[in-house]
């Protein structure tokens, strides 16, 4: 019983992967590419969810990502694979979480159905408060995964 549970917990692991990266590419404001020991992967930004490139502020989210860590080293806290083949992490730049910058900037979302992190929803809470990025105008910004359903996943 006790190998077999060593083996379930093995299993279950998140993939091994290089922890200290080059960011070398930013897809979006949650998605990025990076180069770990000679190797490109595409990293998913865990429990966050960034607007669509053509919804507002996707472009802001992503160059707010491009100004934090493209061309930096990263590190990674790999939390598995996403269902596209994408890294799922926690993105560290410059001794700053990419993910909580993300949401205490007001240029992503906690994204409920995958987060764990508390203070996410405080980062958030704090952003909204202060009316920043996508909290600053007049009408009530649209979460990328209900942006997404209306679009057909056209974005």
């Amino acid at each position: 019983m006790k190998k077999l549970l060593s083996l379930l917990l093995i299993c279950a692991a998140p993939p091994a992967a290089p922890s200290l990266c080059l960011v070398v590419g930013v897809a979006d404001g949650d998605t990025l590419k990076a180069r770990c020991d000679g190797k490109t992967y595409r990293v998913r930004l865990a429990q966050i969810d960034a607007p669509e490139r053509k919804q507002p502020f996707g472009t802001k989210s992503k160059q707010y990502l491009s100004d934090m860590c493209y061309m930096k080293q990263a590190k990674l806290l790999i939390d598995g694979n996403d269902r596209y083949g994408r890294l799922i992490a926690d993105v560290g730049c410059e001794g700053k979480n990419a993910n909580i910058e993300l949401v205490r900037s007001g240029m992503a979302w906690v994204y409920p159905r995958y987060a764990k992190d508390k203070a996410l929803y405080s980062a958030q809470d704090t952003a909204k408060a202060a009316k920043l990025g996508l909290w600053g105008g007049s009408e009530k910004p649209v979460p990328p995964w209900k942006w997404r359903r209306k679009n057909n996943g056209k974005h």
